[in-house]
């Protein structure tokens, strides 16, 4: 992949985009949050970036799984548009735009190229006679076959015989060859550029580019019994979302994509070939890099995916974590994250299991990161009253490892290869621990060295905020938690790429520390915990338990809970476990309500929630702060999870 040059350099990364006939999980996601990490990495850079993802929603498959359901296409396209909207939310997912092939703009777009193609003989009718793989919506030849069953799903395709439209593909397979040997960027890594050469050179065929008419598709322009080939359909979402073709001015600023990020399963057949072929028609030009990662698969070697049936969501990963771990759900969020960008090569298959899971929590982040912060700000607490010190003489001891890091982790996003940018990082962090243990500024305070014991402390402290910034792409929550404990929150300091070298920390400001964000896990009780086993000897009899409490309709009305909207979050100085909350429920000011969620949930994670509040509850004073109320969560001793709502309602709406 090419280097950025200038700030002012754009940068449009694209994801495919997911079919709707179900809901997202780890598959998804791996992408989604590999594109966010590479959107985020270049916003550091202080680049323009647009970010792209979305949803495919047309096709067989679809207009099948909403008839299973007894709903309309639309309608169960739109509920599952949204647990797509959700999940991306909750992964810390920051898109710039949602498309949708279903939208106004989207079907002009597609039509708008398949008439261009007819328009310049690239597109012709003709007769396709074959088979054809509904879940894959995917046409395939005899010699694809394996037992009459797809090859990429395993299930049952049907034989089609039906006039359709053909794009000549074979005209540009010389040209694209060529431009695959000379470009070795263009399709990435290496292995997936020599499958695609290997296709091309066995001889590329017309490919089928509509379909017999179904009203659960876009119609072809010159041929309304005909409907665009969904494939042909998905692709055009990456012009779409450039503004092609009415948006001229758009589409010079953004096209053409710098990196589009797919799964190895959708490459050869489709971006690899169908897709460049398709733009060299167009005369448009072709992506920078087409970058095809590898699958998660199951500790037997099977791929996690829909069609096996044994997929994964990542979200419930997290709150299962938090449940282990007692860490937030940002923190869990971002452990997962962290995990899937670390754990293999960009590109190659990767084995989930709790074990390398929970490995990675204890020995990187706990161990690692989280010992770098809970030995630091103490040791800041204790010498110099949570100030940060003036970088006197000797300061600057890790410039040349925050160097070194830089340039590292530079290199590594320009290759998209997250894993050894994420290790570069990880020898700062132990750089910065090893500089601890060796210049011990507990025995510098011991014999009132405050000169030194001060750079020492700056320096550390100094390299914490470079790695909050390096680490932010990936885990963006964990970064600002570290910001703020810093105490850089409050000083308006913006993370940027640029001041990601050393004595860049602001002097004179207080830190601000707070609860481990990394709490250790006991790996292997966990683990038993996870697969439903107790430890021997922690069997016990269930204690007889009192009927329970019935109340009257009466007493239940007496309790006024009503919809309320969180306009500020902070923690309650001092205490560890509660957050001092600004609620709006509908009145001329907003509540203020004390929880306790600290440890739980990152503040900034609640901000713009809507949770449910006990409104008519007596006034109480909590740590020295009054609360107005109670929002309501799950959990016997601590609370799990927010009790909240399924769509958004006006502030003060009352439950019942």
């Amino acid at each position: 992949m090419a280097q950025v040059n200038s700030a002012t350099d754009k940068f449009y990364i694209t994801t495919p985009i997911y079919y709707v006939n179900d809901r997202p999980h780890i598959g998804h996601s791996y992408t989604t949050i590999a594109a966010d990490c590479l959107a985020r990495y270049h916003r550091l850079q202080g680049q323009q970036v647009l970010f792209s993802t979305g949803t495919d929603e047309h096709g067989q498959k679809v207009a099948r799984s909403a008839a299973q359901q007894g709903v309309a296409p639309q309608e169960f396209a739109d509920e599952v548009v949204e647990a797509f909207k959700l999940m991306w939310k909750r992964l810390h997912i920051e898109y710039d735009r949602f498309i949708r092939t279903t939208e106004p703009d989207h079907v002009v777009a597609a039509q708008s190229v398949f008439q261009r193609l007819v328009d310049s003989g690239d597109v012709y009718l003709g007769q396709y006679q074959g088979w054809y793989c509904v879940p894959c919506e995917t046409y395939l030849r005899e010699s694809d076959l394996e037992a009459a069953v797809c090859p990429q799903c395993g299930r049952p395709v049907e034989q089609v015989a039906e006039p359709a439209y053909f794009f000549r593909t074979s005209k540009y397979a010389d040209r694209l060859q060529q431009y695959i040997e000379e470009h070795p960027e263009f399709i990435m890594p290496t292995s997936r550029r020599n499958e695609v050469l290997a296709f091309i050179e066995a001889g590329m065929h017309d490919a089928c580019v509509s379909r017999s008419r179904t009203e659960w598709d876009i119609p072809v322009p010159v041929d309304y019994s005909q409907s665009i080939y969904v494939w042909l359909d998905a692709l055009v979402n990456y012009l779409t979302v450039a503004g092609y073709p009415d948006d001229q001015q758009t589409f010079q600023t953004w096209w053409p994509p710098r990196v589009q990020l797919i799964g190895k399963d959708i490459l050869t057949r489709f971006h690899a070939t169908l897709w460049p072929a398709v733009l060299m028609a167009l005369q448009v030009p072709l992506p920078g890099t087409i970058f095809a990662h590898g699958w998660w698969i199951t500790e037997e070697g099977d791929k996690i995916s829909k069609s096996k049936g044994n997929v994964l969501d990542p979200y419930n990963i997290a709150r299962q974590l938090v449940d282990i771990s007692n860490a937030t759900t940002a923190v869990a969020v971002d452990s997962i994250r962290y995990f899937l960008l670390r754990e293999v090569t960009f590109g190659l298959d990767g084995s989930f299991s709790w074990a390398a899971l929970l490995t990675r929590f204890n020995a990187d982040l706990a161990n690692d990161l989280g010992n770098l912060l809970n030995r630091t700000l103490p040791l800041v607490e204790r010498y110099l009253d949570s100030k940060v010190p003036q970088p006197g003489p000797g300061a600057g001891e890790l410039a040349d490892q925050i160097d070194k890091a830089r340039t590292t982790v530079q290199q590594a996003m320009a290759a998209v290869s997250f894993r050894a940018a994420l290790e570069a990082i990880w020898q700062l962090i132990a750089a910065a621990n090893k500089f601890i243990d060796e210049r011990a500024p507990w025995n510098l305070y011991k014999h009132a060295k405050l000169v030194e014991l001060e750079a020492v402390l700056y320096d550390v402290l100094d390299c914490i905020r470079v790695i909050a910034i390096m680490i932010q792409p990936f885990m963006p929550a964990i970064a600002d938690e570290i910001w703020r404990q810093l105490g850089l929150e409050t000083t308006g300091t913006q993370q940027t790429w640029a001041t990601c070298q050393a004595l860049q920390l602001p002097p004179g400001i207080y830190i601000q520390p707070g609860a481990p964000i990394f709490p250790r896990v006991d790996i292997e009780r966990s683990l038993k915990r996870l697969q439903g086993q107790v430890e021997a000897g922690e069997e016990t009899q269930p204690s007889a338990q009192p009927p329970p409490v019935t109340i009257t309709m009466d007493q239940f009305g007496k309790m006024e809970l009503k919809v309320g909207t969180v306009v500020e979050a902070h923690r309650v100085r001092g205490a560890d476990k509660l957050l001092r909350l600004l609620v709006d429920i509908g009145e001329d000011q907003p509540r203020q309500i004390v929880a306790g969620l600290a440890e739980q949930i990152n503040p900034r994670e609640l901000l713009s929630q809507q949770v449910i509040v006990v409104a008519n509850l007596e006034p109480a004073t909590i740590h020295g702060v009054q609360s107005q109320g109670m929002i309501l969560a799950v959990g016997d001793k601590e609370p799990i999870a927010l009790v909240t709502i399924d769509r958004e309602c006006p502030p003060g709406s009352t439950v019942r």
